[in-house]
């Protein structure tokens, strides 16, 4: 199946690169629903179109990292909690918007878990900031235009990095990000890294290192 990419994004794929994570993505489109496979399509079989066509690209892009990896391309179920379940020895993300799918893939001995999102390069509505952002981190975004949907984006990618580990529910202000060390704070202590780039759209990744590469970071 042909696949089809935004040069933008494959410069800020490039850009947010970390050691042993495969990031690739593709333009949704027309047909990549059916490429649901049989054991994923009943946790969407009561979804819009829209929503199985763009969960069906972002497989696309998630099973190709598998072959790049070295691995036979296996199915990725949707838990009852609404989070992908991964194959044995690998951690992953999926994520899209309305145009755009994306995925990331590590071998579980290299990361505990990583996220990703994808967010259009577009303002926050102003309605939405205040739930999104703490007071301190709306100071820190007061003069950047993407600032809100910027921290949207990392929290996203934040919370799907942390909540296989954690199994704890998030709000937006459960996550405290310091975009100058590139790292975001849990209510319950924990520090998640993540890296981001923008370029058409926002792109961040989280990652969780198991202790002993964490402490030599």
């Amino acid at each position: 199946m042909t696949t089809a990419r935004n040069p933008l994004l494959r410069s800020a794929f490039e850009e947010i690169a970390v050691p042993r994570v495969l990031l690739d993505h593709r333009i949704i489109t027309e047909g990549d629903e059916q490429a649901l496979l049989a054991e994923e399509r009943s946790a969407f079989a009561t979804s819009v179109v829209k929503v199985q066509r763009a969960s069906g690209a972002a497989r696309i892009v998630a099973r190709e990292l598998m072959r790049r990896a070295g691995m036979p391309p296996q199915p990725i179920v949707k838990s009852a909690g609404g989070m992908p379940e991964w194959p044995d020895g690998i951690v992953g993300s999926l994520a899209h918007d309305a145009t755009v799918a994306v995925a990331a893939l590590a071998r579980r001995a290299d990361y505990l878990s990583i996220g990703i999102d994808i967010e259009p390069a577009e303002p926050l509505a102003p309605d939405l900031l205040e739930m999104v952002a703490t007071p301190a981190e709306r100071v820190a975004i007061r003069d950047a235009p993407l600032g809100g949907r910027l921290l949207f984006s990392i929290k996203e990618a934040v919370y799907k990095a942390a909540y296989p580990l954690d199994r704890v529910f998030l709000d937006h202000h459960d996550v405290e990000v310091d975009l100058a060390a590139h790292t975001a704070v849990l209510r319950h202590g924990r520090i998640v890294p993540f890296v981001y780039a923008q370029s058409s759209h926002i792109v961040a990744l989280a990652f969780v290192l198991p202790p002993e590469m964490a402490n030599a970071r």
